[in-house]
């Protein structure tokens, strides 16, 4: 008489099917994901060939005005009357007239329109708000 297990094992499979249906879901999302980091903003052209020099794009010049008052043109402190005066050469030698202004949260509204009609007087044309992003 033969006797049987009160339990029969079974031994397990890895079913590969289910595991090439997610491998595929990866490689797609990760290729949608990679085509909308891309600037895509632009029509496809041929463009000319050219040996003109890259392109560098000059940091504006920083006027940065303290809770306490204090002005600086690039890190150099200047006082609020000579900010024109200081601030002209340097505008010229760049040949660029945008200044970004970093004001301290706590600075008197004051000074900082103050600066920025200096500014205004040395050749700014162009403002640029410096904020911190949270």
């Amino acid at each position: 008489m033969k006797l049987r297990h009160a339990r029969q094992f079974r031994h397990g499979r890895i079913e590969i099917i289910p595991m090439i249906d997610v491998m595929f879901f990866l490689l797609v999302t990760f290729m949608l994901a990679s085509l909308s980091m891309q600037s895509l903003n632009s029509v496809k052209v041929n463009l000319p060939q050219g040996s003109a020099e890259n392109f560098v794009r000059q940091e504006p010049t920083t006027l940065t005005i303290t809770s306490d008052g204090k002005v600086f043109v690039d890190q150099v402190p200047v006082a609020v009357g000579e900010i024109a005066a200081h601030l002209k050469p340097i505008l010229a030698a760049r040949n660029s007239h945008e200044v970004a202004v970093a004001a301290d949260k706590g600075a008197l509204e004051g000074v900082v329109v103050e600066a920025m009609i200096a500014a205004r007087q040395a050749g700014a044309e162009h403002f640029l708000i410096a904020v911190h992003h949270e």
